[in-house]
């Protein structure tokens, strides 16, 4: 598998950048994972980066991006926060990543049984995590349920991890106008997705 270069990444565009991860994720599936040297990449990126995409995702352990999705060193822009939501700090890394960087798709990548999820279903209050888990409180709020309204409910918690992929770029369009008049000039794309933590797939619900 070749190594990104500039060359490569500004030939593809949001939706050939969104097979390329979807593509990869289907080689993890089937455990059949590209040839790669990575100390040849190491080498071959060391004097620039081009990745072509950046993607958002919880720090959940099992939900490493570039192993999901099979990519290399010099892919991808991978960030992550239990809860995979959006604040200051992470808008201005996608924006790095694709106004000066070029990558051509921002990815907000959910999963299941997500813990921060949960957390929030459950209102846990933990130190710093209290003020984090209440960012995903508008996802918990918007959500409707039959059941109970905890983390006990699996319906429930995956309807909110759903909900708050779809609030994240809702959020990336209202508060980053940068990257908001690229995704009106259709320079990239954004996508929102969800891993499958039993299976090890990714199903794409929102493409660009």
């Amino acid at each position: 598998m070749k190594t990104q270069t500039e060359k490569s990444q500004a030939a593809l565009n949001p939706q050939k950048a969104l097979s390329l991860l979807e593509e990869g994720n289907k080689r993890f599936v089937e455990n059949l994972k590209a040839d790669r040297n990575h100390l040849d990449q190491v080498n071959e990126t060391r004097d620039g980066q081009y990745p072509f995409a950046i993607v958002l995702s919880c720090i959940d352990s099992r939900v490493p991006a570039e192993l999901i999705f099979d990519q290399g060193l010099g892919d991808i822009f991978s960030v992550r926060i239990a809860g995979n939501f959006v604040n200051e700090d992470i808008l201005g890394s996608m924006e790095f990543a694709c106004k000066v960087a070029g990558s051509k798709l921002i990815v907000v990548l959910g999963h299941t049984s997500c813990g921060a999820v949960k957390g929030a279903c459950d209102n846990v209050e933990l130190g710093n995590l209290t003020g984090m888990l209440k960012k995903l409180q508008p996802a918990k709020d918007a959500v409707t349920t039959d059941g109970e309204r905890s983390s006990k409910n699996d319906e429930f918690v995956q309807k909110v991890a759903d909900k708050n992929v779809e609030l994240t770029i809702q959020q990336i369009k209202e508060k980053s106008p940068v990257l908001k008049e690229m995704l009106d000039d259709g320079s990239i794309g954004v996508a929102g997705g969800m891993y499958d933590v039993a299976s090890g797939e990714v199903e794409f619900y929102h493409k660009p």
